[in-house]
């Protein structure tokens, strides 16, 4: 009875290895798989997914599998991994760097809301330097309404959303947590060049 056995095959595998390394700015080659950052990632038992393998699987090359796993999804980029690693590999700029691929790529997102967060969070901050909650809670939720009557969800579920988040608005407004000043950022050009750099070298 045979079994299965993984293949390396660089011509497969090095674009990949290059591409995230250059993107993330992690040596990845430098993992040796002692898996320490398994033994700390809060979410990998969940995921089914540890940065150790998510590492072992973009060095063999398995762009699919890379793309399309809960760990870039639900990271909560608490940097345990990075603390952890003799080679200070911060998986979670590697998971950023997935989410950016996976978005180009006009992959679907595995977690929806996860993504629109993502993508709202960056939007805002690029505006103002800093993140405003009103224009950011406008933007998700933008996203996931046309998400939702994209797919079905009707104006039921729309509405079943933004009573929920006006609930929770309404308790950041008692906390005094809710802002409705769009302050800027001193110098907020300086932050424009950076996401138009970040941008330019993503080829997008």
């Amino acid at each position: 009875m045979s079994s299965s056995v993984l293949q390396f095959r660089p011509e497969l595998s090095q674009p990949l290895i290059q591409e995230v390394m250059d993107r993330s700015g992690q040596n990845l080659l430098a993992c040796y798989q002692c898996r320490r950052c398994a033994a700390g990632c809060p979410v990998g038992e969940e995921t089914g997914v540890t940065p150790d393998r998510l590492i072992r699987m973009i060095i063999f090359g398995e762009r699919e599998e890379v793309l399309n796993n809960l760990l870039v999804w639900k990271c909560v980029a608490c940097y345990t991994c990075g603390t952890r690693c003799p080679n200070n590999i911060q998986t979670a700029r590697i998971n950023e760097t997935l989410k950016q691929i996976s978005k180009e790529a006009h992959i679907e997102p595995l977690l929806p809301r996860v993504s629109a967060f993502h993508d709202a969070f960056l939007r805002s901050a690029s505006h103002f330097g800093r993140v405003n909650e009103l224009e950011f809670i406008g933007l998700y939720e933008m996203q996931n309404t046309k998400r939702e009557l994209k797919h079905g969800g009707g104006w039921k579920a729309v509405a079943a959303e933004m009573k929920n988040q006006v609930k929770l608005g309404i308790s950041m407004m008692k906390k005094k947590r809710m802002h409705f000043r769009l302050d800027k950022i001193k110098r907020l050009s300086e932050i424009k060049r950076l996401y138009k750099k970040a941008k330019d070298k993503a080829g997008g």
